[in-house]
């Protein structure tokens, strides 16, 4: 038998919000599952083993938990310390690629996804071990088990005999099982939210009499802004608080108690879980700091709690946070200590500092910004940004979600969350922690440019999120974006009372890569009817300084009416003569029949903009307006383009690429020979120029002799990583003479630190360019693209992103790197083959899937020429996958 599996221990969420835990089932099961079995109900007894079985004996469960965790694996879902559900499968004897599965789950709990969840994850693992079709029998009159199968989102085909379903299915992912199983995970993150943004009761452990301390003020904000459930204060020192019963412990409140908002110092913070836990708490924010914040044993302490808490199925938010609060009506939950309580609105928050959500509230509040939810996080311990995510895509009152990250839990299941969410509702995030500071050591090119802030970009871009630089910008395109549709291009009208802001305004958009059109005739026309002479009807329009109040309106109106403008900021600078009460009617007035053209507002004086321009976003300076409509356009962009697709290993032969892998990995991993990066690219169908080592000058001119004259030498050592900096590298050598001189002084300047050199055919012409990898160990597996040659770094002219990559993702990294404009015709020269160069991308990306164990990758310089790409040097390091240690809850 295998040893214990430990990587496949995983949480998974339900359709109730509760929490499964799932791990190999071990040897010493043996009486949980018993135990399981004597809980089942005859008949569901009867549809796992096709006949009365009232007692599982000893040796039968013995039997079951027995496996060996590859031709035969069991995964068993734990709640609450016991064992509740089983899925396994068994490998076909006869055809090693396909496996029989069964489940079994408890009947209380049947229903709630559990089936769905561990054929998931039973898939994943089945897939690891090279089984590509999972077989099942199910009784006829077992409709609960076939609609797992049939809404699984796999290819299910199933035949009836006999009183007996037949069911097969490929386990390979399709974009319907994708997005089935996606689906599935947000329904079950928005049902575990639910108990924390909209809980029938809330009792607050730390509650105080007297006002000033944070469980006081917290349990005060709940009774102030009218929370609609039940409130229970909980400290054994107080009789009442705030004119309600106070009781000792939770466990003395005689009703259910859905959430608990926890606020005693941090060494009782665990007795009080328990407290929690025995009285059937679902949620739990935990507000006392002292944990991972502080150090090793803070984390220590964090740790254990959280592991507790996900035995028992219970989720919580913190611990180190400010709390949360909904604005709803229906519920008027203000669960912080923030002295202020925001108007109700469409943008929903989460912040990773406490602190800075106590300004963020206010702030929003003085910009008049309606929240409707909002929620510290804190250390994240468990509930983070992917959950919240989740359920603000669910919730009807949220409109634009606003991120405040200093840190990622689960970046590898962040992106695809986000990119999905992201379709129907803009992210805004602002990353702290920018610095290169956080860069890694790394001994490859790819692993020195990925820097921690290149791969948050990267992630960003790929999944659709608007990035900002500063909290001011974030509110600057929450405003825009809680307020006025996406813009449907980048045409930006300008209409103004003065020219120099009107200037300003053009070079910032500019700047930003939005457009100013030529307006349309009939547009100028209709400006001309009402303007002054001396006003300017182009773009930007200037309608001087005593333009009236009404002329805002017209002009705004024709210039909405225009089909060569996607949007129009509006500058007002108050002359003595207008009043700007007036002129923001007018504007309000103006912007009626906006449609789907958004309104963006600059009143360039100390008080800011009249409250009745609420409903259209201004902006102090014209750079600011611009900056957000750029960012908010770029969105749109993304929003109306193309899924993309991610192309089927399929396209390279894994098993020849395994087999390089696995030879590497026998004599303990590290860099790959030339030889061996030959074998791997070939399998993976990367074009690469042919190279053979060579022991003396002999076997150099014989080799030479075999591709071909002209030929280059390169020097091949453990200690030579870049080898143009150790004059390693020696090119175009036409003939026998030249190549014997040049192998014998290499030999000579290098002595001990060559292991070999390699001979290499010659590739002329062609731009040159740089392809890469590097396992992240935050965000997983990167791929890069740039500019090539030995001057990588100093250009840092690159561009990442997260595998697996689509084609679309392929197609955007090259645009962003300015050297693609060298494949392009740069100034009359050869246009190169960029489909070539595309492919070569993906193909990287393929290889990734089918060897993770690739640690970093440079391919560089990859020349791509007229026709065809081809590598030309390239490094690869490879080591054995680390045992993953999950941290947090499966989501897709």
């Amino acid at each position: 038998m295998s040893s214990y599996p430990a990587r496949y221990e995983s949480d998974i969420l339900l359709r109730n919000g509760s929490t499964l835990s799932l791990r190999p089932i071990r040897p010493d099961d043996a009486p949980a599952l018993r135990a399981l079995h004597g809980r089942l109900s005859p008949r569901s007894v009867y549809f796992r083993f096709f006949a009365p079985v009232p007692e599982l004996s000893e040796e039968r469960a013995a039997e079951l938990v027995n496996v060996d965790y590859q031709d035969s694996f069991a995964l068993a879902g734990e709640l609450g310390g016991r064992i509740v559900a089983v899925a396994r499968y068994y490998r076909d004897e006869k055809d090693s690629s396909r496996a029989e599965v069964s489940f079994v789950t408890e009947d209380a709990l049947q229903g709630l996804g559990i089936a769905s969840r561990m054929l998931e994850r039973l898939a994943e693992i089945a897939r690891e071990h090279a089984i590509t079709t999972f077989d099942a029998y199910v009784m006829g009159d077992n409709r609960k088990m076939m609609d797992v199968f049939v809404r699984s989102g796999f290819e299910v085909k199933r035949r009836l005999d006999g009183g007996v379903f037949y069911v097969t299915f490929p386990i390979t992912p399709t974009p319907q099982y994708e997005e089935q199983a996606a689906r599935r995970a947000q329904e079950a993150a928005t049902a575990s939210m639910k108990v924390f943004f909209e809980p029938r009761s809330v009792a607050v452990i730390g509650a105080g009499r007297e006002r000033g301390t944070i469980g006081s003020e917290i349990f005060h904000n709940l009774l102030a802004t009218g929370f609609q459930g039940k409130l229970y204060p909980v400290n054994p020192k107080a009789d009442f608080i705030e004119s309600l019963r106070a009781y000792p412990r939770i466990g003395d409140i005689p009703e259910e108690v859905d959430l608990a908002v926890i606020v005693v110092p941090a060494e009782n913070v665990d007795a009080v879980a328990d407290d929690c836990i025995a009285k059937g708490v679902r949620g739990m924010v935990i507000i006392s700091a002292g944990f991972a914040e502080t150090g090793a044993e803070g984390r220590a302490r964090e740790t254990a709690l959280l592991e507790k808490l996900r035995r028992a199925g219970v989720r919580m938010i913190g611990p180190n946070c400010m709390g949360l609060l909904n604005t709803d009506p229906k519920v008027a939950l203000n669960a912080t200590f923030s002295p202020v309580y925001p108007p109700a609105g469409r943008v929903a928050m989460s912040s990773q500092s406490g602190a800075l959500g106590l300004a963020i509230l206010d702030y929003a509040r003085r910009l008049r910004l309606g929240i409707s939810t909002f929620v510290s996080v804190g250390n994240k311990a468990d509930v983070s940004s992917n959950d919240l995510i989740q359920y603000w895509a669910e919730d009807p009152r949220t409109g634009v979600i606003l991120l405040y990250l200093e840190s990622f839990g689960n970046p590898r299941n962040f992106g695809p969350i986000a990119r999905r969410v992201a379709r129907a509702k803009p992210i805004v995030a602002v990353k702290s922690g920018r610095s290169r500071a956080g860069m890694r050591a790394a001994s490859s090119h790819t692993g020195a440019l990925a820097a921690t802030d290149a791969v948050t970009s990267a992630l960003f871009r790929q999944a659709g999120i608007i990035r900002t630089d500063t909290l001011e910008e974030l509110f600057d395109v929450a405003s825009l974006l809680a307020h006025q549709p996406v813009p449907a291009g980048r045409r930006v009208a300008i209409l103004t009372n003065a020219g120099g802001p009107g200037i300003l305004a053009a070079d910032a958009c500019e700047a930003q890569g939005l457009e100013l059109p030529t307006l349309a005739d009939e547009t100028v026309a209709e400006l001309r009817s009402f303007l002054p002479a001396a006003a300017s009807v182009a773009n930007p329009v200037d309608m001087l300084a005593h333009a009236k109040p009404e002329h805002y309106s017209r002009a705004l109106r024709a210039l909405l009416k225009d089909e060569n403008v996607d949007s129009v900021i509006v500058i007002f600078i108050p002359p003595l003569v207008t009043d700007p009460e007036d002129v923001a009617k007018e504007i309000v007035e103006g912007a009626t029949d906006a449609g789907d053209k958004p309104i963006l507002a600059n009143f360039l004086r100390a008080e800011g903009a009249p409250e009745i321009l609420a409903g259209i976003p201004t902006y102090m300076f014209p750079e600011a307006a611009a900056s957000a409509l750029a960012r908010v356009t770029s969105y749109g962009e993304w929003r109306e383009r193309p899924l993309g697709t991610v192309p089927d290993p399929v396209c390279i032969r894994s098993a020849d690429a395994e087999a390089v892998i696995e030879r590497a990995l026998e004599r303990g991993g590290g860099w790959l020979s030339p030889v061996e990066i030959n074998e791997l690219f070939d399998a993976a169908g990367i074009p690469i120029a042919a190279t053979r080592l060579t022991a003396n000058s002999d076997e150099a001119v014989e080799v030479a002799k075999e591709i071909g004259f002209p030929v280059a030498l390169k020097a091949v050592g453990p200690a030579i990583l870049h080898k143009t900096e150790v004059g390693g590298v020696v090119l175009n050598l036409a003939d026998e003479s030249t190549l014997r001189d040049a192998y014998e002084d290499m030999v000579s300047r290098l002595g001990e630190d060559l292991s070999s050199i390699a001979v290499q055919q010659m590739v002329r012409g062609g731009v040159e360019v740089m392809v890469g990898a590097a396992l992240d160990q935050t965000f997983g597996p990167l791929v890069m693209y740039g500019s090539g040659g030995t001057l990588v770094e100093m250009l840092n002219d690159v561009a990442f992103r997260i595998h697996p990559l689509t084609d679309i993702d392929v197609q955007d990294m090259m645009d962003e790197v300015k050297g693609t404009a060298l494949l392009r015709g740069y100034r009359g020269a050869q246009r190169a083959d960029e489909a070539a160069l595309h492919d070569i991308i993906l193909r990287v990306s393929c290889l990734l899937e089918v060897c993770p164990q690739i640690q970093e990758m440079d391919a560089n310089p990859v020349k791509v020429l007229e026709e065809g790409a081809i590598v030309v040097d390239a490094r690869v390091k490879v080591d054995h996958l680390a045992e993953p240690v999950p941290t947090h809850r499966i989501a897709y």
